[in-house]
């Protein structure tokens, strides 16, 4: 049986079309009803649906006003404020193209961005004021137009670190109706918190955008807000839905949870989730996380939910709505057989393609498929299991070992809190297996060793070990397993 699983799809966008409209006008949300709060140690600071739309079009016309045309850029620098929603929903809206960036790149960073975007204008920190901006006269009409035409810019740095601006359409919000009903089981009466930064797509999507569609209330930790802080804020505002990375699930399970009545289930991505920390949130909440595949040039449509459930070891399933495959070159694979993690590249959520960049678009597409670079293996019930990226999948003795499996494998270790595996050369001719390990204190090789006798086979079980301090991650708390191959090399 081939590697496809094909739901059947939704209604095609519908034109004309604009994406903050559909955001903020679409689920009829009163006017007086909280959408977002902005949670602090002793005080949140609200938006109702009414604040929000007529700060949303006072600023789009603000940013008319300021002489910025429709069609032109301007980028974000802003921190995890108001004004970060606010000022991309408004460039949206008068049909201005928004570049979110994080306000903590370092001057160089921020000018390589800007070299690649040619903006119009920044708004934030030395560029237009977001506040003065909100002072103009509103905008009278949303633009509308094709669904297709592009709404926003955001970047990625990629498996080779170098920033690729990634350009997504107006109906790049359309289908996350398929992540509403397969991943968040979220409606009007949710209290959704995400612990992420507001520049990150995750955050934009997940934490604001999606949640302001249903008419539901978007919940953000104030910046600089420590994790260990999220489950008493989560208990005080009475959450329903949490998401957050990974890695912020990892820290929290490591101290005793308060009791969360509200709480109905988690969501994670931006990496694997480690089967360990899923268990011990389970414990300490008796809530599921349930976890979602994606990546920035296309929305995640990978995912278990509260309905359907991702069995034990996997992602989960095709989105309703999607149609995912794995791929064999450029045929599907069999159902149990590893190959590339494919969606269709007419899906909704795929990027138009990268700014300015032709030929990397092309790449990433094979027939009628967009490739995302991951390899996974598809189950007869339709379940994908995630393998790793294609570039860190290792090769020892042999053989073509995922990753994901051995770091799982080794996270059961109780002493060990965080784990990083790669290939590492021993001899030109030789590679093995190396583990990259955080606990309080270095480990015994042979205690390590016998743990990974125990749980993983031979061709498969790490042969050196290095204990580390932290291991590297992205801005969104990516494991960067690149970053290790490279500094090994160095050694």
């Amino acid at each position: 049986m081939d590697s496809i699983d094909d739901k059947r799809p939704f209604a095609p966008c519908p034109a004309p079309f604009n994406l903050t409209r559909h955001v903020l006008w679409s689920s009829d949300a009163p006017e007086d009803k909280i959408a977002l709060a902005i949670l602090g140690p002793s005080r949140a600071e609200r938006w109702s649906y009414g604040r929000m739309r007529d700060a949303v079009l006072r600023t789009a016309g603000g940013l008319l006003a300021a002489g910025i045309a429709p069609g032109e850029r301007v980028v974000l620098r802003l921190g995890n404020t108001p004004d970060f929603p606010i000022v991309f929903l408004s460039a949206i809206a008068a049909g201005i193209l928004p570049v979110p960036t994080s306000a903590a790149l370092t001057p160089p960073e921020f000018e390589r961005i800007r070299a690649i975007v040619a903006p119009r204008a920044v708004v934030g920190a030395e560029g237009l004021d977001p506040g003065a901006l909100r002072e103009a006269d509103p905008l009278r009409e949303i633009a509308m137009g094709d669904p297709d035409r592009p709404a926003y810019i955001i970047f990625t740095s990629g498996t080779s670190g170098r920033p690729m601006g990634v350009v997504h359409a107006h109906r790049a919000i359309w289908a996350r109706q398929a992540m509403i009903r397969g991943w968040y089981d979220l409606g009007p009466s949710d209290r959704m918190m995400h612990a992420g930064a507001f520049n990150w797509t995750y955050t934009l999507g997940t934490g604001l955008c999606d949640p302001w569609t249903v008419g539901a209330t978007a919940l953000v930790p104030a910046e600089g807000t420590e994790p260990a802080m999220l489950p008493l804020l989560m208990k005080r505002h009475d959450v329903t839905i949490f998401a957050a990375a990974p890695g912020v699930f990892r820290r929290l399970v490591r101290a005793p949870l308060p009791a969360l009545p509200k709480l109905r289930h988690a969501l994670s991505a931006g990496e694997k989730l480690p089967e360990t920390v899923a268990e011990a949130w389970r414990r300490a909440t008796g809530t599921g996380i349930h976890e979602a595949f994606g990546q920035s040039e296309c929305s995640t449509f990978v995912s278990g939910s509260p309905s359907h459930p991702a069995p034990k070891g996997t992602l989960g399933y095709a989105q309703p709505g999607r149609t995912v495959a794995i791929l064999d070159g450029d045929r599907p694979a069999l159902r149990g057989e590893p190959g590339d993690i494919a969606i269709r590249a007419d899906d909704p959520g795929v990027m138009l393609g990268y700014l300015d960049d032709a030929q990397a678009t092309a790449r990433r597409h094979v027939g009628d498929w967009f490739l995302t670079g991951d390899v996974g293996v598809m189950a007869e019930d339709g379940a994908i299991s995630y393998a790793g990226r294609r570039d860190d999948i290792m090769t020892a003795g042999g053989y073509r070992i995922s990753p994901v499996e051995v770091e799982n494998a080794m996270l059961l270790h109780p002493a060990i809190h965080d784990a990083a595996a790669v290939d590492e050369a021993l001899g030109p001719e030789t590679r093995v297996i190396a583990l990259h390990y955080v606990a309080d204190a270095p480990l015994a090789e042979d205690e390590l060793a016998a743990h990974a006798a125990t749980h993983l086979a031979r061709y498969k079980q790490p042969r050196v070990f290095h204990h580390a301090v932290s291991l590297p991650r992205g801005a969104g708390g990516k494991l960067l397993r690149r970053a290790l191959r490279a500094e090994s090399q160095k050694a």
